[in-house]
């Protein structure tokens, strides 16, 4: 199998899982790492045993960087992508794909004009529950949909937001729970519902004094298929409680996914609990399904890193996605999305009143 020469950008935590996933894949020839300090990065590489660099620029000249993946702090995310894309090189990025339109934008356009591949990192699509939801709204098994939701209950300690400097400001890290913790169910939320049309929403900072940015915010909205919906995300249940999405059919059926239980997982700090599962579920036929899913998705959770394994799994599919010259499962549009919805609301509290979609940068 064709191996591409890739590199990551951004040595922190959620880096390791990265590395990891690119010495694996079959169709990855784990070559560079670049970051922000030397020394961090020399440890990384080393630990990797690929080379180091500062500059993503030279980088790439210097290994003929063909893919590589981007694992910076959010609002470092589009200098880094661009400059990739307008060398050529073929760019996944960690969600969220930036923390504003205006940077996607910026990505999304020097992909197209210098045909490379943009793909944003949402590995919970992957889960089977996930897909499971999405097969049924598909096959009608709902009807047409009417109402979802998206909830993430969770928690995030002072101890989180001192492990790095950029966490919990608007500089660093761009927002709070929605742009860091909630991207996953927001980006579940419109690949079940479809286009937004319009959002009413505000946020919050209740019980962390020291941070700059929102840990609660909640928002109504209406699709563009005239469905309803509605989001609320928190990080201030300690020790946190779950992330769900679930989908309410015009026949009355519902259909909907868990997709974190217990405490929230933290790259590098944490490990993941709970496994996914399919815990609303009234499909006509379909009732006693669940139990029998819970136990085969449990078995394999259980039988594998599922720290380690989505990210390579997506990460391998980007790579297959680039030598098979097709569109990757995950382009960066779908990730724009989600940055629509969370800057939507933002600015929903910010100019007291509803925005219509589309937004522009």
């Amino acid at each position: 199998m064709l191996a591409l020469k890739t590199a990551i950008v951004g040595c922190g935590k959620v880096g390791h899982l990265h590395a990891k996933a690119l010495r694996r894949a079959p169709g990855s020839a784990f070559t560079a790492v670049c970051g922000r300090d030397l020394k961090r990065t020399q440890a990384f590489a080393a630990e990797y045993k690929v080379k180091p660099y500062v500059d993503v620029e030279e980088m790439i000249a210097r290994e003929g960087i063909q893919a590589l993946t981007i694992c910076t702090p959010h609002p470092l995310h589009a200098r880094h992508a661009v400059k990739a894309a307008k060398a050529g090189v073929h760019v996944l990025i960690e969600k969220p794909l930036a923390s504003t339109l205006a940077d996607c934008d910026a990505i999304l356009q020097a992909g197209r004009e210098n045909h490379a591949k943009i793909g944003m990192v949402s590995q919970r699509r992957l889960y089977a529950p996930c897909v499971r939801v999405k097969k049924a709204i598909e096959a009608g098994k709902v009807g047409r949909p009417i109402l979802g939701s998206a909830v993430l209950l969770g928690w995030r300690s002072e101890a989180y937001y001192r492990s790095d400097p950029w966490r919990g400001s608007w500089k660093g890290e761009g927002g709070g729970v929605l742009v860091n913790q909630a991207p996953h169910q927001l980006d579940l939320l419109h690949w079940y519902m479809g286009e937004v049309d319009e959002l009413s929403g505000l946020w919050g900072n209740f019980n962390h004094p020291y941070i700059e940015v929102e840990d609660t915010a909640v928002a109504v909205l209406r699709f563009k298929s005239g469905a309803l919906g509605n989001i609320v995300v928190s990080n201030s249940q300690n020790p946190a409680l779950y992330g769900r999405v679930y989908v309410h059919g015009s026949n009355g059926a519902s259909v909907g996914v868990q997709t974190d239980g217990g405490a929230m997982f933290i790259a590098g700090m944490t490990t993941i609990t709970d496994p996914p599962i399919n815990d609303l579920w009234t499909v006509p036929g379909e009732e006693g399904l669940p139990k029998q899913w819970q136990k085969e998705d449990t078995d394999f959770f259980r039988s594998i890193n599922p720290v380690e394994y989505y990210h390579q799994l997506q990460i391998s599919e980007f790579l297959n996605a680039i030598i098979e010259n097709r569109e990757p499962a995950i382009p960066g549009e779908e990730g724009r999305k989600t940055v629509e919805i969370f800057e939507a609301l933002y600015r929903s509290q910010k100019d007291q009143k509803v925005i219509k979609f589309p937004l522009t940068a």
